[in-house]
């Protein structure tokens, strides 16, 4: 990726705990990196998304789909992302 690319910040809600996500992208406006944090910084939550985040980001920039990632997360009966990873996937694919 470009030292220089458009990004985009959103916030969510998931589970009752507040997340922020910021994407990066390509030039072609492919999804190429996501952070997310945790609304309390340094929690256990905050770490484990921090760095899932990170697998996510490493998984898309080695060519692995976004759709084949948010397919391979857990969802609940009526097809709902279960963790803030998916949702946060959910919102930007």
């Amino acid at each position: 990726m470009s030292n220089r690319r458009a990004a985009e910040t959103i916030a969510s809600e998931h589970g009752g705990a507040n997340f922020t996500m910021t994407t990066g992208r390509y030039a072609d406006g492919r999804l190429g990196e996501v952070f997310i944090n945790a609304g309390h910084a340094n929690s256990a939550l905050d770490v484990i998304i921090s760095d899932a985040a990170i697998a996510i980001s490493l998984a898309l920039q080695f060519g692995c789909p976004i759709d084949t990632i948010r397919h391979a997360l857990k969802r609940d009966g009526q097809g709902i992302a279960a963790s803030p990873i998916g949702a946060a996937l959910d919102l930007v694919r």
